[in-house]
């Protein structure tokens, strides 16, 4: 009895430690390519170039991880995840450190859109639910949540961090400050993780693993067969779309409102906090009040914070201000741990990763869409109204499917 209580409390051990390396890595990778929101204005400022223009530098790098995704996805399946994270790490470490030294537009195409756009990928959640669903099983809804909240942990502090370092030292050197940081991570994640007891998976989860695997499960195909594939699909690209053309354009609109530069990057951080309560509990709410129920409601808050913002764009106050941060926060991340959790378990098998790695996809596209169409709306308008206006019909957009399609309404 004790060798077994001991051997159990080993397995809890190797799950937490695997839940936390995806949180740190999830926070580094994710959150150091959000920090690009507050390089939008000193670049518009140094060099002239438009916002279409800046934020198109964005929406490379949102597509390039989303078409990344599921090629991740199919590595990860065949390779394991500490090749996957260390080039990912090496890759972000590289392009951050390179880009304080970029003078011309295409140069941070390159290497804020295309190479941060593949590190991220290679950091993100797509290895991330492979690597959990190897060690969780009842709880993996609220797992996976807790590992989506490192986006915001990630905002609240590394996106303030940025701005102070732009504020004091330019822009060149917070673009190099941040790179070293990613080059200490590099070798802290290689050396000290022990990746070959995280990625063996629990006892249990493998031998259902072989179970499924000669009985072949699910493949891509089949999958792409459903109609929850599909359900799933719009409404992590519809969701994305709607709210990267607020997010990316959030900290330079409150400038433009008045607020201060550090104001503007703390609400930020602060809408990124209120996120991480929200994503790491949405796997509770979904377990007292169900997935549709759960998600339905962070739309419709969503949906009010986004107005919020547009009465601000009229009448700057600090209490709308503290509004939209806490009601578009509460929301922000709720239905990305929902929509990965439905479908890790939906698909289960061995092929997971990569037919994971497809539907988030559409979410990285649809972020790519809506960051270049908040830039492009802003440019044509002349103001954010207009922006604000679309992310409101693509939140509408987003929550249908959770209504009209059976097998994801009902999805216990």
């Amino acid at each position: 009895m004790q060798q077994t209580a001991e051997v159990s409390a080993r397995h809890l051990r190797t799950a937490l430690i695997a839940l936390a390396v995806c949180f740190a890595l999830n926070m580094l990778g994710r959150g150091m390519s959000d920090t690009y929101t507050v390089f939008l204005l000193p670049l518009q400022h140094e060099f002239g170039w438009s916002r279409s223009q800046l934020t198109g530098v964005y929406s490379l790098y949102l597509l390039v991880s989303g078409f990344t995704s599921p090629l991740v996805g199919h590595v990860f399946d065949r390779l394991g995840a500490r090749w996957v994270y260390g080039v990912g790490l090496a890759l972000l470490a590289s392009a951050f450190f390179a880009a304080g030294s970029l003078h011309l537009l295409w140069q941070f195409y390159l290497l804020v859109g295309i190479a941060v756009g593949v590190g991220a990928a290679l950091t993100g959640m797509v290895p991330a639910s492979g690597l959990l669903s190897r060690w969780y099983r009842a709880r993996l809804s609220v797992a996976i949540g807790v590992v989506f909240s490192a986006v915001g942990a990630g905002a609240i502090t590394l996106v303030p961090l940025s701005q102070w370092l732009v504020e004091h030292y330019g822009w060149r050197t917070a673009y190099r400050a941040l790179g070293g940081v990613l080059f200490v991570a590099l070798p802290v994640a290689l050396l000290a993780v022990p990746w070959r007891r995280i990625t063996a998976g629990h006892p249990q989860h493998r031998a259902e693993a072989r179970d499924r695997s000669s009985q072949s499960g699910w493949t891509l195909r089949a999958a792409m067969r459903t109609r929850i594939y599909w359900a799933m699909a719009q409404a992590f690209f519809c969701t994305a779309v709607g709210m990267f053309v607020v997010i990316v354009q959030t900290v330079a609109f409150l400038i433009d409102a008045g607020f201060s530069p550090l104001t503007a990057a703390s609400a930020f951080g602060f809408v990124g906090m209120l996120s991480v309560v929200s994503v790491t509990g949405s796997g509770l709410l979904t377990e007292r009040f169900g997935y549709r129920q759960t998600v339905s409601a962070s739309f419709v808050g969503t949906a009010t914070g986004i107005v919020l913002l547009m009465f601000l764009a009229g009448a700057p106050s600090t209490g709308l201000l503290v509004a939209y941060v806490a009601v578009f926060g509460l929301c922000q991340g709720v239905r990305g741990p929902i929509i990965s959790s439905v479908c890790t378990r939906y698909f289960a098998g061995p092929r997971v990763a990569t037919i994971y790695g497809t539907i988030y996809a559409m979410n990285a596209l649809g972020a790519a869409v809506g960051s270049f169409m908040g830039g492009a709306l802003h440019d044509l308008s002349g103001g954010y109204r207009t922006g604000f206006a679309f992310a409101l019909c693509f939140v509408a957009l987003a929550a249908a499917p959770f209504w009209t399609v059976r097998a994801l309404r009902d999805f216990r």
